[in-house]
């Protein structure tokens, strides 16, 4: 086995306990060139040493990046005979590129490397955070009222129309680690959201410029689920329509719309590069700690192109804080109180959480 121990136990959290794999099962790991700086390759041999060792057959196959025109038709091709796909590559959260392996089992690792794997982040079971997901629904879906503010001036509120639960069975790709509630659907929320720091990508599409700089934070309006303006330096304002009317033309979407939002709650989620050498690897594998919450926009499809990353938020629910300063609370809903009573490992997770976010504060 390649690694640590630590590492063993992450690969089979993986295919075990996300993937449900079992002996004699057939595994294609997708993996991109590690070249590009977002997988390391020994994550990969990793998992195919210890998918060996349950008894499970892999294969891996290297890809050059998100490119889905290039490379769905290879991996396509190559799932035929398989019977779980696992993505240590950008593909795995292009939506174009879902359709082409339906019916299989599908896992998109957002631990980007073998440490992150191996930490609390990859080893912590599975199920833990499917049922903490499901008791952070539990009060987000039963909202009248939510508000959410930032240190950096924002302040949105709306009421909670759309409450249907996610179907679990009609989830195209297993996240792993799951990072995040359910989407709220922000098309009743007004107020203004602070930007600061970068624009980024969601990870629907892949597109260049990827990212944009914010160095003044500016105030983007918001009336009901969509983008009313923005208000700040105006050169700042300037090049942020600039990008929204660049990502929106390459695509043909409605650059005001904004679809939802949701905050991270896996306090094991550490980032440990500087956010300023890869903005959009950043915000794609940061935003499953608590400290940030992000909002789905240019697009009215989720989870859109452009996202907002909105750091240290305070989110109430009907007035009772859910979110503070970038702490998700585990004390003021009984469904969460339970969750957390059910497996104790979460009090040792939330009590010290990870700061390490990848920006200097």
């Amino acid at each position: 086995m390649t690694g640590a121990p630590d590492l063993a136990a992450g690969c089979r959290n993986m295919l075990l306990n996300c993937a449900h794999l079992k002996a004699g099962d057939s595994l294609l790991i997708v993996h991109e060139d590690p070249a590009l700086g977002w997988y390391d390759s020994e994550m990969a041999d990793a998992l195919a040493d210890e998918a060996r060792t349950l008894g499970i057959e892999p294969h891996l196959l290297q890809v050059a990046g998100p490119e889905v025109e290039a490379e769905g038709p290879r991996v396509d091709a190559a799932s035929v005979d398989h019977d779980c796909i696992v993505y240590l590559a950008r593909l795995g959260d292009m939506d174009r590129f879902e359709a082409s392996t339906d019916n299989k089992t599908r896992v998109m690792s957002y631990a980007r490397d073998a440490s992150m794997l191996a930490s609390a982040y990859g080893t912590t079971e599975y199920q833990v955070f499917l049922d903490l997901k499901e008791a952070v629904n539990d009060v987000l879906l039963a909202a009248d009222r939510i508000s959410v503010t930032c240190p950096l001036g924002t302040d949105l509120s709306g009421t909670v129309i759309d409450r249907e639960r996610e179907n679990a069975g009609d989830v195209k790709v297993r996240r792993f680690p799951m990072g995040v509630p359910q989407p709220v659907s922000a098309s009743t929320f007004s107020g203004k959201v602070a930007l600061a720091r970068y624009l980024t990508p969601t990870g629907s599409q892949p597109y260049e410029p990827a990212a944009l700089r914010i160095d003044t934070p500016v105030l983007a309006r918001v009336e009901n689920g969509r983008i009313a303006g923005f208000d700040g330096d105006k050169k700042t304002v300037a090049d942020i329509r600039s990008h929204y009317e660049f990502v929106s033309g390459k695509f043909g979407i409605d650059p005001d719309a904004i679809h939802s939002w949701h905050a991270g709650m896996h306090p094991a989620c550490a980032y440990e590069r500087e956010a300023a050498r890869d903005p959009n690897h950043w915000s794609n594998t940061v935003f499953t700690n608590p400290r940030f919450l992000h909002v789905h926009t240019c697009g009215a499809y989720p989870p859109g192109e452009i996202c907002w990353m909105v750091l240290d938020h305070t989110v109430k629910v009907d007035g009772v804080v859910l979110w503070e300063t970038g702490r998700l609370r585990t004390d003021t809903f009984d469904s969460i109180a339970m969750c957390v009573d059910k497996w104790p490992v979460l009090n040792a997770l939330f009590a010290t959480p990870s700061d390490r976010i990848g920006i200097a504060e």
